[in-house]
């Protein structure tokens, strides 16, 4: 659990001097490159923590309830911090291109379900978080709809893979 907090803090302080490096033309790039950059680093702190819980639900990875609880912790943190700065109007990919995000305009529609689907997110998220020290049948138990969470938001609002 004393990791969390660390992984978390590192990737903020990662974000903003990383956003440094970037052209700025005008104030407001630099907010949404700066909010790009801080959504991604969140997104890479998912991904990190959820390849652990899904590496020890394959039987790829050994199987460790502390691991697997401080994981599934920082998970229920993440899905639990305010991202309204992180999602400013024009930093789609139609707006930025492909290189600097994925996340596709369908995000700012009038008709999204953004909001509900993080919502299933930090549900799934916290389902996991009283699971995954309970043993690895638990664990498993909870991936899977933690796993839906994640992936019914990109394919709905990430730029597909080609």
């Amino acid at each position: 659990m004393k990791y969390g907090f660390g992984l978390i803090a590192g990737a903020a302080i990662a974000a903003v001097v990383g956003t440094a490096a970037i052209s700025d033309n005008g104030p407001d790039t630099k907010a949404i490159n700066a909010a790009v950059k801080a959504r991604q680093s969140q997104m890479t702190l998912y991904a990190f923590n959820i390849s652990l819980l899904g590496g020890m639900a394959k039987g790829d990875v050994e199987y460790d309830a502390a691991a697997a609880s401080a994981a599934a912790a920082n998970l229920a943190a993440l899905s639990k911090l305010d991202q309204s700065r992180l999602w400013p109007q024009g930093s789609d990919n139609v707006a930025l291109g492909d290189e600097m995000t994925e996340a596709l305009p369908a995000i700012w529609a009038a008709d999204s379900d953004v909001g509900k689907k993080a919502m299933a997110l930090a549900d799934a998220a916290t389902a996991m978080e009283a699971a995954a020290g309970g043993g690895l049948d638990s664990l498993r138990g909870a991936i899977g709809p933690l796993g839906k969470s994640c992936g019914s938001c990109h394919e709905t609002y990430r730029k597909a893979d080609d």
